[in-house]
């Protein structure tokens, strides 16, 4: 199996699992069948690598008037769109595809982290710094 093919279905997989936590989760969000779960979570990852890109170019303005957070905006737009193009997968209300589209991005970002896939990285570390000498006289000093 070639790498890009084996991302691919690895990225697939860890979106149909958040979509699944989102549906069980979420008041709002349902399926009837798997395969609509499995089709909806198809035409949700098809969007966010060809539509996602050029809506985010659009709202630039907007992503960086609010520090990156109208992205949920816009993956809750995506989410409440398939939800009307697939007919066994329902998104009653925006709010349910805001609510959904952030347990998504948690779950999928968790997932990522976990197995390696996509480029998300959750890393925590701590350091040991000495204690201020007492000829520094600078005052307090804060690393960002």
């Amino acid at each position: 199996m070639s790498p890009k093919l084996k991302a691919f279905i690895q990225g697939w997989l860890i979106t149909m699992v958040a979509v699944l936590v989102a549906a069980h989760v979420v008041k709002g969000i349902s399926y009837e069948k798997p395969m609509d779960l499995l089709v909806a979570t198809l035409l949700l990852g098809l969007l966010n690598a060809f539509v996602r890109p050029f809506l985010m170019v659009l709202s630039l303005p907007l992503l960086l008037f609010t520090l990156g957070l109208f992205t949920l905006v816009i993956n809750a737009a995506l989410l409440y769109f398939v939800g009307s193009l697939v007919k066994g997968f329902q998104v009653a209300d925006f709010w349910a595809a805001f609510k959904g589209a952030l347990l998504i991005s948690i779950v999928g970002l968790i997932l990522n982290s976990l197995t390696g896939a996509g480029s998300s990285r959750v890393r925590f570390s701590a350091s040991r710094r000495p204690p201020p000498s007492k000829s520094a006289g600078q005052g307090p000093m804060i690393d960002v």
